[in-house]
Protein backbone atom coordinates (compact mmCIF):
# COMPACT_ATOMS: atom_id res chain seq x y z
CA UNK A 1 0.00 0.00 0.00
CA UNK A 2 1.25 3.05 -1.20
CA UNK A 3 1.81 6.19 1.32
CA UNK A 4 -0.94 8.81 1.25
CA UNK A 5 -0.68 12.09 -0.68
CA UNK A 6 0.46 14.84 1.40
CA UNK A 7 -2.58 17.34 1.55
CA UNK A 8 -2.52 21.00 3.20
CA UNK A 9 -5.65 22.76 2.13
CA UNK A 10 -4.75 26.20 0.11
CA UNK A 11 -4.87 28.34 3.20
CA UNK A 12 -2.62 26.22 5.60
CA UNK A 13 -3.47 23.79 8.44
CA UNK A 14 -2.57 22.61 11.78
CA UNK A 15 -1.32 19.28 11.86
CA UNK A 16 -0.38 16.38 14.44
CA UNK A 17 2.67 14.98 12.94
CA UNK A 18 4.08 11.96 14.56
CA UNK A 19 7.14 9.43 14.13
CA UNK A 20 7.70 6.07 15.59
CA UNK A 21 11.71 4.90 16.08
CA UNK A 22 12.46 1.39 14.12
CA UNK A 23 10.70 -2.12 16.03
CA UNK A 24 9.49 0.81 18.94
CA UNK A 25 13.29 0.70 20.54
CA UNK A 26 13.78 2.79 22.80
CA UNK A 27 16.30 5.21 20.98
CA UNK A 28 14.66 8.57 22.38
CA UNK A 29 14.95 7.47 25.74
CA UNK A 30 14.33 10.76 28.04
CA UNK A 31 18.03 12.10 29.37
CA UNK A 32 19.91 15.29 30.20
CA UNK A 33 21.47 15.00 26.64
CA UNK A 34 18.83 13.58 24.68
CA UNK A 35 16.36 15.85 26.02
CA UNK A 36 18.88 18.99 25.39
CA UNK A 37 19.54 17.82 21.57
CA UNK A 38 16.09 17.31 20.54
CA UNK A 39 14.99 20.89 21.92
CA UNK A 40 17.94 21.87 20.24
CA UNK A 41 16.86 20.03 16.87
CA UNK A 42 13.23 21.30 16.89
CA UNK A 43 14.40 24.69 17.20
CA UNK A 44 16.57 24.90 14.73
CA UNK A 45 13.98 23.59 12.40
CA UNK A 46 11.73 25.71 13.49
CA UNK A 47 13.84 28.64 13.29
CA UNK A 48 15.13 27.30 9.26
CA UNK A 49 11.53 26.65 7.97
CA UNK A 50 9.16 29.18 10.15
CA UNK A 51 6.91 26.68 10.85
CA UNK A 52 4.31 27.08 14.03
CA UNK A 53 4.54 24.96 17.20
CA UNK A 54 2.10 24.33 19.64
CA UNK A 55 2.91 21.46 21.51
CA UNK A 56 5.61 19.10 21.72
CA UNK A 57 6.92 16.02 23.84
CA UNK A 58 9.15 13.11 22.34
CA UNK A 59 8.81 9.45 24.65
CA UNK A 60 10.89 6.64 24.34
CA UNK A 61 10.15 5.19 21.35
CA UNK A 62 8.10 8.02 19.23
CA UNK A 63 6.98 11.59 19.05
CA UNK A 64 4.10 13.99 18.64
CA UNK A 65 4.28 17.79 16.87
CA UNK A 66 1.23 19.73 17.08
CA UNK A 67 2.32 22.43 13.96
CA UNK A 68 0.65 24.54 11.78
CA UNK A 69 2.14 24.61 8.45
CA UNK A 70 1.42 27.27 4.98
CA UNK A 71 1.52 24.27 2.90
CA UNK A 72 3.30 20.84 1.80
CA UNK A 73 6.48 22.17 0.76
CA UNK A 74 7.30 23.91 4.16
CA UNK A 75 5.72 20.88 6.11
CA UNK A 76 7.82 18.21 4.16
CA UNK A 77 11.29 20.33 4.35
CA UNK A 78 10.86 21.31 7.86
CA UNK A 79 10.42 17.06 8.84
CA UNK A 80 13.38 16.17 6.60
CA UNK A 81 15.26 18.40 8.36
CA UNK A 82 14.05 17.50 12.12
CA UNK A 83 13.86 13.73 11.55
CA UNK A 84 17.06 13.54 9.68
CA UNK A 85 19.46 15.40 12.06
CA UNK A 86 17.06 13.86 15.26
CA UNK A 87 17.89 10.28 13.67
CA UNK A 88 21.71 11.47 13.22
CA UNK A 89 22.40 12.78 17.10
CA UNK A 90 20.61 10.52 18.88
CA UNK A 91 21.79 7.12 16.65
CA UNK A 92 25.52 9.40 17.84
CA UNK A 93 24.61 9.33 21.38
CA UNK A 94 23.20 5.87 21.92
CA UNK A 95 25.61 3.93 19.55
CA UNK A 96 23.02 3.12 17.09
CA UNK A 97 24.07 2.47 13.56
CA UNK A 98 20.87 1.12 12.14
CA UNK A 99 17.80 2.50 10.26
CA UNK A 100 16.75 5.03 13.14
CA UNK A 101 13.10 5.14 12.28
CA UNK A 102 10.38 2.88 11.46
CA UNK A 103 8.78 4.30 8.43
CA UNK A 104 8.21 7.97 7.02
CA UNK A 105 6.31 10.71 9.60
CA UNK A 106 2.57 10.59 9.72
CA UNK A 107 1.00 14.19 9.41
CA UNK A 108 -2.19 14.22 10.40
CA UNK A 109 -4.75 17.68 9.30
CA UNK A 110 -6.59 18.55 12.46
CA UNK A 111 -9.90 20.87 11.61
CA UNK A 112 -10.67 24.53 12.44
CA UNK A 113 -13.14 23.10 14.76
CA UNK A 114 -11.87 24.67 18.39
CA UNK A 115 -13.43 21.20 19.63
CA UNK A 116 -10.87 19.49 17.69
CA UNK A 117 -7.73 21.58 18.53
CA UNK A 118 -7.99 21.42 21.96
CA UNK A 119 -8.71 17.61 21.54
CA UNK A 120 -5.65 17.26 19.93
CA UNK A 121 -3.66 19.61 22.31
CA UNK A 122 -5.20 17.53 25.38
CA UNK A 123 -3.53 14.02 23.61
CA UNK A 124 -0.22 15.65 23.48
CA UNK A 125 -0.12 16.63 26.79
CA UNK A 126 -1.53 13.05 28.06
CA UNK A 127 1.15 11.40 26.97
CA UNK A 128 3.33 9.60 29.19
CA UNK A 129 -0.09 9.63 31.62
CA UNK A 130 -2.47 7.37 29.83
CA UNK A 131 0.47 4.59 28.93
CA UNK A 132 0.72 4.74 32.92
CA UNK A 133 4.52 6.06 33.14
CA UNK A 134 3.75 8.95 35.11
CA UNK A 135 1.16 11.03 37.28
CA UNK A 136 1.24 14.08 35.59
CA UNK A 137 2.22 15.57 32.07
CA UNK A 138 4.57 17.64 34.44
CA UNK A 139 6.65 14.58 35.48
CA UNK A 140 7.71 13.35 31.97
CA UNK A 141 12.04 13.02 32.49
CA UNK A 142 11.74 13.58 28.48
CA UNK A 143 11.47 16.93 26.22
CA UNK A 144 7.84 17.79 26.92
CA UNK A 145 6.46 21.48 26.45
CA UNK A 146 3.88 21.52 29.15
CA UNK A 147 6.19 23.11 31.18
CA UNK A 148 6.74 25.87 28.44
CA UNK A 149 3.20 26.49 28.18
CA UNK A 150 2.34 26.58 31.92
CA UNK A 151 5.07 29.42 32.16
CA UNK A 152 4.55 30.96 29.01
CA UNK A 153 8.06 30.45 28.08
CA UNK A 154 10.74 28.86 25.23
CA UNK A 155 12.06 25.88 25.30
CA UNK A 156 16.09 25.91 25.45
CA UNK A 157 18.09 23.39 23.84
CA UNK A 158 21.41 23.15 22.30
CA UNK A 159 22.59 22.29 19.12
CA UNK A 160 26.15 20.48 18.09
CA UNK A 161 27.62 21.72 15.48
CA UNK A 162 29.12 18.74 13.62
CA UNK A 163 30.71 20.98 10.56
CA UNK A 164 32.96 23.02 13.15
CA UNK A 165 33.95 19.90 14.80
CA UNK A 166 35.14 18.87 11.81
CA UNK A 167 36.90 21.88 10.61
CA UNK A 168 38.51 22.11 14.04
CA UNK A 169 39.98 18.80 13.54
CA UNK A 170 41.12 19.00 9.89
CA UNK A 171 43.11 22.45 11.45
CA UNK A 172 44.29 20.39 13.89
CA UNK A 173 42.57 22.79 16.68
CA UNK A 174 41.98 21.77 20.75
CA UNK A 175 38.86 23.31 21.37
CA UNK A 176 36.55 22.59 24.46
CA UNK A 177 33.25 20.73 23.66
CA UNK A 178 31.27 23.80 24.41
CA UNK A 179 33.08 25.39 21.51
CA UNK A 180 30.65 23.59 19.17
CA UNK A 181 27.46 24.11 21.32
CA UNK A 182 25.21 26.31 20.07
CA UNK A 183 21.59 27.33 21.87
CA UNK A 184 18.38 27.06 20.17
CA UNK A 185 14.76 27.83 21.67
CA UNK A 186 11.89 26.31 20.13
CA UNK A 187 9.15 29.20 20.54
CA UNK A 188 5.54 28.06 21.07
CA UNK A 189 2.27 29.70 19.35
CA UNK A 190 -0.93 29.38 20.73
CA UNK A 191 -3.22 27.28 18.87
CA UNK A 192 -5.20 29.02 16.23
CA UNK A 193 -8.41 28.94 18.22
CA UNK A 194 -6.80 30.28 20.78
CA UNK A 195 -4.72 33.02 19.09
CA UNK A 196 -6.43 35.51 20.53
CA UNK A 197 -6.53 35.07 24.23
CA UNK A 198 -3.90 36.79 26.34
CA UNK A 199 -0.93 34.89 27.38
CA UNK A 200 -2.33 34.36 31.16
CA UNK A 201 -5.74 33.51 29.91
CA UNK A 202 -4.09 31.02 27.48
CA UNK A 203 -1.60 29.80 30.25
CA UNK A 204 -5.10 29.41 32.28
CA UNK A 205 -6.38 26.96 29.92
CA UNK A 206 -2.87 24.90 29.75
CA UNK A 207 -3.07 24.71 33.67
CA UNK A 208 -6.64 23.37 33.09
CA UNK A 209 -6.18 20.67 30.58
CA UNK A 210 -2.89 19.64 32.76
CA UNK A 211 -4.59 19.38 35.71
CA UNK A 212 -7.63 17.60 34.44
CA UNK A 213 -4.91 15.26 33.05
CA UNK A 214 -3.55 14.43 36.10
CA UNK A 215 -6.61 13.66 38.13
CA UNK A 216 -7.81 11.13 35.05
CA UNK A 217 -4.46 9.77 35.35
CA UNK A 218 -4.61 9.01 39.30
CA UNK A 219 -8.40 7.97 39.07
CA UNK A 220 -7.01 5.25 36.08
CA UNK A 221 -4.41 3.90 38.42
CA UNK A 222 -6.96 4.07 41.49
CA UNK A 223 -8.77 1.74 39.36
CA UNK A 224 -6.21 -0.66 38.37
CA UNK A 225 -4.58 -0.76 41.32
CA UNK A 226 -1.58 0.45 39.70
CA UNK A 227 1.40 3.25 39.86
CA UNK A 228 3.09 5.02 37.65
CA UNK A 229 6.14 3.37 36.38
CA UNK A 230 8.30 6.76 36.93
CA UNK A 231 10.62 8.64 35.87
CA UNK A 232 13.62 7.04 37.27
CA UNK A 233 12.39 3.67 35.92
CA UNK A 234 12.02 5.31 32.37
CA UNK A 235 15.56 6.75 32.38
CA UNK A 236 17.02 3.21 33.56
CA UNK A 237 15.64 1.79 30.08
CA UNK A 238 18.04 0.08 27.45
CA UNK A 239 17.36 2.09 24.38
CA UNK A 240 18.39 -0.48 22.12
CA UNK A 241 15.59 -2.96 24.01
CA UNK A 242 11.74 -2.38 22.74
CA UNK A 243 8.48 -3.43 24.06
CA UNK A 244 7.00 -7.08 23.52
CA UNK A 245 4.17 -5.89 22.40
CA UNK A 246 4.36 -1.84 21.03
CA UNK A 247 1.01 -0.05 21.62
CA UNK A 248 -0.55 0.62 18.32
CA UNK A 249 -3.59 2.12 16.77
CA UNK A 250 -5.27 2.98 13.56
CA UNK A 251 -4.84 6.40 12.81
CA UNK A 252 -7.40 8.28 11.50
CA UNK A 253 -6.62 10.24 7.87
CA UNK A 254 -8.18 13.76 9.36
CA UNK A 255 -8.63 15.11 13.16
CA UNK A 256 -12.48 16.67 13.77
CA UNK A 257 -14.97 16.61 15.95
CA UNK A 258 -18.47 17.29 13.46
CA UNK A 259 -19.59 14.30 10.52
CA UNK A 260 -20.03 17.45 8.20
CA UNK A 261 -16.58 18.88 8.83
CA UNK A 262 -15.09 15.23 8.30
CA UNK A 263 -16.73 14.83 5.11
CA UNK A 264 -15.92 17.91 3.73
CA UNK A 265 -12.27 17.20 4.51
CA UNK A 266 -12.13 14.11 3.14
CA UNK A 267 -14.20 15.29 -0.34
CA UNK A 268 -11.75 18.09 -1.29
CA UNK A 269 -8.57 15.99 -0.39
CA UNK A 270 -10.19 13.26 -2.93
CA UNK A 271 -10.74 15.96 -5.23
CA UNK A 272 -7.13 16.60 -5.06
CA UNK A 273 -6.30 12.51 -5.33
CA UNK A 274 -8.24 12.38 -8.02
CA UNK A 275 -6.88 15.59 -10.01
CA UNK A 276 -3.18 14.64 -9.10
CA UNK A 277 -3.86 10.75 -10.06
CA UNK A 278 -5.60 12.07 -13.44
CA UNK A 279 -1.99 14.89 -14.05
CA UNK A 280 0.26 11.93 -13.49
CA UNK A 281 -1.25 9.44 -15.99
CA UNK A 282 -1.37 12.15 -18.70
CA UNK A 283 2.37 12.54 -17.69
CA UNK A 284 2.84 9.18 -18.12
CA UNK A 285 1.74 9.00 -21.67
CA UNK A 286 4.00 11.57 -22.52
CA UNK A 287 1.96 14.82 -22.42
CA UNK A 288 3.29 18.04 -23.03
CA UNK A 289 1.86 21.44 -20.26
CA UNK A 290 0.88 18.66 -17.55
CA UNK A 291 -1.31 20.88 -14.98
CA UNK A 292 -0.71 19.57 -11.70
CA UNK A 293 -2.98 20.88 -8.21
CA UNK A 294 -1.90 23.13 -6.47
CA UNK A 295 -0.05 21.98 -3.34
CA UNK A 296 1.44 19.26 -4.54
CA UNK A 297 4.78 17.35 -5.41
CA UNK A 298 4.47 16.35 -9.00
CA UNK A 299 6.33 13.03 -10.20
CA UNK A 300 10.25 14.49 -10.93
CA UNK A 301 8.89 17.81 -10.97
CA UNK A 302 9.07 21.09 -8.80
CA UNK A 303 6.67 21.74 -5.84
CA UNK A 304 3.28 23.56 -7.62
CA UNK A 305 2.38 26.09 -4.76
CA UNK A 306 -1.08 27.20 -3.72
CA UNK A 307 -2.26 30.32 -5.15
CA UNK A 308 -3.00 33.21 -2.13
CA UNK A 309 -5.48 35.88 -2.59
CA UNK A 310 -3.60 39.58 -2.85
Amino acid sequence: MGRPLLYVPPSGGLFLVTTRTVHGRFLLRPGMQLNALAAGVLGRAQRRHEVEIHAAVVLSNHYHLLISVRDAEQLASFMCFFNGNLARKAGRLYDWKERFWGRRYRATLVSEEPEAQIDRLRYVLAQGCKEGLVGSPLDWPGLTCAPALLEGQDLQGVWDNRTRRFLALKANKQLDDTEFQEQESVVFSPLPCWQDLEPVAYQNRIRNLVQGITEETVEMHAERGTQPLGAENIRRQQPHSHPNRPARSPAPRFHGIAKAVLRAILEAYREFVEAYRAAAEQLRRGEQGVSFPEGCFPPRLPFVPPLRPG
